[in-house]
């Protein structure tokens, strides 16, 4: 039958369903996408980047937002790359590139001391070709390719839409990198 078929490509039943869009590098991710995630997030935005700079470039008034989540009792979280690791280093040599993984986290734990709440900041380098940035239901993943930097990653914007799903998965392994990654306090 014509009908059902036309039904079944216009709404996803599979295990694709959670599956909002997919673009072949994070710079084509509209802008938009990321700043309304964080916008109608009132849970959790956890933010699982190495360096996850970016956001304070191309969200603005990040800090302020973020700060007043935090304060409202979201659960915020960044989990950061460790700028002392071996794979760190080994990563700014693939990248080849003058502003470096440590620079980049450190910018990022700097704007992260503007906020006026406590943000827990952890540091792990197992999430160094893979970044999962989880806002409520919502996800955007982003894996590396090659010598690419985390602007060329090929990105996943999910939305959770069943138990199990991929979402799930992503959110099972931001928790397990979290649950192993080191405390950073203020000065660390």
């Amino acid at each position: 039958m014509w009908w059902p078929e036309v039904v079944r490509r216009a709404v996803k039943t599979g295990a694709d369903r959670e599956l909002v869009g997919i673009y072949p590098r994070r710079a084509d991710l509209p802008r938009s996408v990321f700043r309304q995630a964080i916008e109608r997030a009132n849970s959790r935005l956890w933010f699982g980047g190495y360096t996850s700079y970016f956001v304070w470039l191309e969200v603005p008034g990040a800090v302020t937002t973020l700060a007043a989540k935090a304060s409202a009792g979201a659960d915020l979280r960044f989990l950061l790359g460790d700028p002392e690791s071996p794979v760190t280093a080994e990563r700014d040599r693939v990248e080849a590139t003058p502003l470096t993984l440590a620079t980049r986290i450190a910018m990022t734990r700097a704007e992260i001391a503007k906020a006026d709440a406590a943000i827990p900041v952890r540091r792990s380098d197992r999430h160094v070709a893979m970044s999962v940035w989880v806002f409520d239901d919502e996800a955007i993943v982003a894996t590396q390719i090659g010598a690419g930097l985390g602007q060329d990653s090929v990105t996943l914007h999910l939305r959770r839409g069943q138990a199990g799903g991929a979402f799930d998965r992503y959110v099972e392994h931001f928790e397990s990198l979290w649950s192993e990654g080191k405390p950073v306090g203020p000065q660390g």
